[in-house]
């Protein structure tokens, strides 16, 4: 199975496109907008640049009601609402139906078999879709599937409040809970962030029930450093598969790759495409930066359940071409986004 299925860029956008913007199937947000684009998307999207005539509408996701998200198409099946992080302002709604589901499913087939057991996810559930995401993955392997769940949001809140011990202590609260369930069962993967898997590294006795068990690491979340990423990876779990993972509740998930002759980097993410298609731009022209330079995420959700294009991301990556001409990129180190006025953006522990 591949990310493009049967369709290649072209055909899936003009079928995406004539799905959102036919009465018949489209949704309010779009039809209420489109006589206000100033051009048909219709007519004058052809091909996956022409996304660009789109202006980027992800800021009203914060407060439309979500009816109006909903395609006429896809009346009466069962949606659902998840929300972004919020780290840089009120969050984001998006609706789903079934096209998440389908990048899980996508998302397995480029996984580690990981030795097969029983998967711990240390991380945020609703209204956050990570934890949904995750226990798909575990079905598909028929794996059992534990959490320890957290407020990413209390988190940030008290860092950016200057309460850093207790930001500390919450983390211990949670690794308090992550050990509870690591003396009684055989977790064998664990899907957890950065920050919290370093913390769990410096708890000994956590530390000693895990290193030698855990087959398969997914992290994901918050940027991790090179470094701290080889010393995951031969010192803290030499035995165990580590692979990352990036998204948001916008884009979807696009998980690390397998490595590439020519890889200049460890990690590269690759997303679904053509349902999720991700540019990597300068930020002050939006032109495409070269292959190997650093620029800001631009990403293309192209769904039968949502259609939102042209966003401008929180993050910064290093773009990797990835091999089909006219189409997205895939990203390498990636990291948050730093504004020239100085503004400080904090990752917290997702």
């Amino acid at each position: 199975m591949t990310g493009y299925g049967d369709k290649d860029m072209t055909s899936h956008l003009q079928d995406t496109l004539q799905w959102h913007f036919s009465p018949e199937t489209g949704s309010p947000f779009w039809l209420k907008r489109k006589e206000s684009l100033g051009f048909d998307p219709l007519r004058d999207v052809n091909e996956f640049a022409d996304l660009r005539k789109f202006p980027d509408l992800s800021d009203e996701l914060r407060t439309v009601p979500v009816d109006d998200l909903i395609p006429a198409g896809s009346a009466g099946s069962p949606f659902e609402v998840y929300e972004s992080g919020g780290t840089l302002g009120v969050p984001k709604r998006v609706v789903e139906h079934r096209s998440r589901l389908e990048g899980v499913d996508w998302v397995e087939t480029m996984l580690p078999t990981f030795g097969g057991g029983h998967w711990l996810h240390v991380g945020p559930t609703g209204p956050h879709i990570v934890g949904r995401s995750v226990r798909r993955l575990a079905q598909l392997r028929q794996s059992m599937f534990f959490t320890v769940d957290f407020d990413p949001r209390w988190v940030k809140l008290l860092i950016r409040t200057d309460r850093r011990p207790l930001a500390d202590e919450y983390i211990q609260h949670v690794l308090d809970q992550v050990e509870t369930i690591a003396e009684s069962q055989d977790i064998r993967v664990l899907f957890i962030t950065p920050p919290v898997l370093e913390a769990l590294c410096a708890r000994p006795k956590l530390y000693g029930i895990l290193a030698d068990r855990v087959t398969g690491i997914i992290w994901s979340g918050t940027s991790i450093s090179s470094t701290s990423l080889r010393l995951l990876q031969t010192e803290f779990f030499p035995r165990a598969e580590v692979r990352g993972i990036y998204g948001n509740s916008l884009m979807g998930i696009a998980p690390q790759r397998s490595p590439e002759p020519g890889d200049a980097h460890p990690c590269v993410f690759r997303t679904f495409q053509p349902r999720s298609v991700v540019e990597v731009v300068d930020p002050d022209t939006g032109d495409r930066v070269a292959p190997g330079e650093r620029g800001r995420v631009l990403v293309h959700l192209l769904t039968k359940d949502l259609f939102l294009p042209n966003m401008m991301e929180r993050d910064t990556a290093i773009r990797i071409a990835s091999g089909r001409p006219g189409d997205g990129d895939d990203l390498a180190d990636v990291q948050p986004f730093r504004p020239a006025s100085g503004a400080k953006v904090i990752e917290g522990v997702y």
